[in-house]
């Protein structure tokens, strides 16, 4: 069962505040969606973790599915969503945060995006996701780095109470009985880290840090591009993995 304060703290989270910082971000997360999925037409959607919407509504102008449905922890976020009116979302529930409120296989696809970060018990989450979906799209931020012994604080300030890097998330994810079908790293535009420290942080908006910030994203970008998959990973930002429930049991001794 969800702990109940986890489930308190998340009640009153969306308010009117950080809108447009959650619309930017939004943004990116749905194309990376978008992306890894291209190879199917999912007809029915679950969103769990939808927060206040904001990645529902680039879904649907996307028209990405023609049915989808989302659950959300926070009554606030859930009324958020309401309040968007998305012509392609057919019903918005509030959840314990574990058991989804649908049969066995209802949908084509459920969308996971920066949610298992937030999960006490991910495992039972993901199990739960099996149960009701053929796929799974789960996006994660690369929190697990050089340093992370020392920004403890800083994540648990956002709700990160588990971390990742692409290679703990596959093996989570197959240790589970999925199969990934496609994956992709990201790294933060500079759209949204410029956004980040001259509206959120307050920093004094500045031409020559601005072009820094794009140049190191380009340089990222390109040694990326050079290295490999392997280079890519260790420099994303986030990533974002497409997989499928098969029959196979996991074999554990």
């Amino acid at each position: 069962m969800l702990n109940t304060d986890f489930q308190k703290a998340y009640q009153n989270f969306y308010t009117d505040n950080d809108v447009a910082w959650r619309m930017l971000g939004a943004k990116y997360k749905a194309q990376n969606i978008i992306n890894v999925c291209k190879s199917m037409k999912p007809q029915k959607v679950l969103e769990v973790g939808a927060g206040d919407g904001s990645i529902l509504h680039f879904l649907d102008q996307y028209a990405f599915a023609p049915e989808i449905y989302a659950l959300e922890i926070a009554a606030s976020g859930v009324e958020k969503i309401k309040e968007r009116k998305l012509k392609s979302v057919k019903e918005v529930q509030v959840f314990d945060g574990y058991t989804i409120p649908y049969p066995d296989d209802s949908f084509d696809l459920i969308i996971l995006a920066h949610v298992l970060e937030h999960v006490e018990h991910e495992r039972l989450l993901i199990r739960e996701l099996k149960r009701v979906a053929k796929h799974l799209v789960i996006e994660v931020p690369r929190d697990y780095k050089f340093g992370v012994d020392e920004r403890i604080n800083h994540f648990l300030a956002y709700g990160h109470i588990n971390m990742y890097t692409p290679t703990s998330l596959r093996f989570l994810l197959k240790s589970e009985g999925l199969a990934i079908i496609a994956d992709q790293t990201s790294i933060i535009t500079p759209e949204v880290t410029l956004f980040n420290d001259y509206i959120n942080r307050n920093i004094k908006k500045s031409p020559i840090k601005s072009l820094k910030v794009k140049l190191e994203y380009m340089l990222k970008i390109t040694i990326g591009k050079l290295f490999g998959k392997k280079k890519q990973e260790d420099l994303a930002n986030a990533y974002t993995v497409l997989v499928k429930k098969t029959d196979e049991e996991v074999k554990i001794f």
